[in-house]
């Protein structure tokens, strides 16, 4: 998920020196939000694994 999120990011980079910005604007949300998504299953797993062994 994580690399999904930097292939939208390099895309809205792209998008946003070849002037296209609505484009970007849209890219660089998804980025945002698969980024943070990804942060969060991160932490739940991370708990869960701390949990787990305890």
């Amino acid at each position: 998920m994580l690399n999904w999120a930097l292939i939208f990011f390099i895309i809205a980079i792209i998008a946003a020196v070849f002037g296209f910005g609505g484009i970007a604007v849209a890219a660089a949300g998804v980025a945002k939000i698969l980024f943070f998504l990804f942060l969060i299953l991160f932490v739940i797993s991370l708990v869960a694994g701390l949990t787990r062994r305890v």
